[in-house]
């Protein structure tokens, strides 16, 4: 795996477990991915996090933990919980309905499978990502002592590549008739608006009537904490790209096979997710990135 993807990955997952492990009122419920991460790993982090204040706020006075609080609160945590959030309220909403497949494009260290409620036993999960990255996280797993359910299948696709799609549609398991739930999350930010349409056009060329894709994606907003997250990213060789109004965006999604079901601003987000634990860690508040929205879309 390559180490830029790795600590992009690794900072995901830290963000969840930092999240998970310093509040009793949380956004998400993850009590897995810390045990993803070597202590070694998590300590770096914060201690790396910490030192980098001056960066994400010059002014800032406190103590390490402070520091690391705050940035987790402004820079880390807002955007991965929320859209984690909305993902996993959406696939309830879809099991619901009849969803039989759940398919989790660019898996990363997504934990979902491995806390997975009731409701989600009779699904089948697709976590589909490079194959470096899946052999990472079976082997963390393996290190947690965490078995994977039965219902967990891994698909080794690059979904930059052409032609990704065979992959997953070779697996015996994954039926292109059955009703599926999809996630794309994180992962617009780094497509051109071209990139983006053609993987829509190729996730409507499999999925049947019906089936759902869940994603957050750059709205035209400016944000000055996205801003310096772009710089940062620049800074790793991984360019941040176009953005869209939401009547651009509902007019790619329909051009590509797809209809807007449910759209959140960023106003909408906070007030929906981050509301109860504002209420209880106004020392540390979340507020949703004003450049980032979430959509629900369904497949026409």
């Amino acid at each position: 795996m390559d180490e830029k993807e790795s600590m992009t990955a690794l900072t995901l997952l830290f963000a969840r477990a930092w999240h998970n492990e310093e509040y009793a009122v949380r956004v998400l419920e993850d009590d897995v991915s810390r045990k993803l991460m070597t202590d070694e790993e998590y300590e770096s982090i914060c201690s790396h996090m910490a030192g980098g204040i001056s960066f994400f706020n010059p002014q800032f006075e406190g103590t390490p933990k402070q520091a690391l609080a705050h940035i987790a609160a402004e820079y880390l945590c807002p955007s991965v919980l929320s859209r984690g959030a909305f993902t996993e309220d959406s696939l309830r909403n879809a099991a619901k309905f009849g969803a039989e497949q759940y398919l989790i494009l660019g898996a990363g260290y997504d934990t979902f499978a491995y806390r997975q409620p009731p409701y989600a036993e009779r699904l089948k999960i697709f976590e589909l990502d490079r194959e470096n990255m899946i052999r990472d996280k079976i082997a963390r797993l393996a290190r947690a002592e965490i078995i994977p359910p039965q219902n967990v299948r891994y698909i080794a696709a690059d979904l930059t590549e052409s032609g990704w799609e065979k992959a997953l549609l070779q697996n015996p398991d994954f039926l292109v008739r059955a009703n599926t739930f999809c996630s794309l999350l994180g992962l617009v930010y780094y497509l051109t608006t071209a990139e983006f349409a053609k993987l829509l056009r190729t996730m409507s060329g499999f999925l049947c009537e019906g089936s759902t894709l869940v994603f957050d994606y750059p709205n035209k907003s400016k944000d000055l904490r996205a801003e310096k997250q772009a710089a940062l990213a620049r800074g790793a060789n991984e360019p941040m790209y176009g953005r869209y109004s939401e009547n651009e965006l509902i007019r790619l999604l329909s051009d590509c096979g797809f209809r807007v079901y449910e759209h959140l601003t960023p106003q909408e987000t906070a007030s929906r997710f981050f509301t109860l634990y504002n209420r209880a860690n106004p020392q540390n508040p979340l507020n949703a990135f004003e450049n980032t929205s979430l959509c629900l879309a369904v497949r026409k």
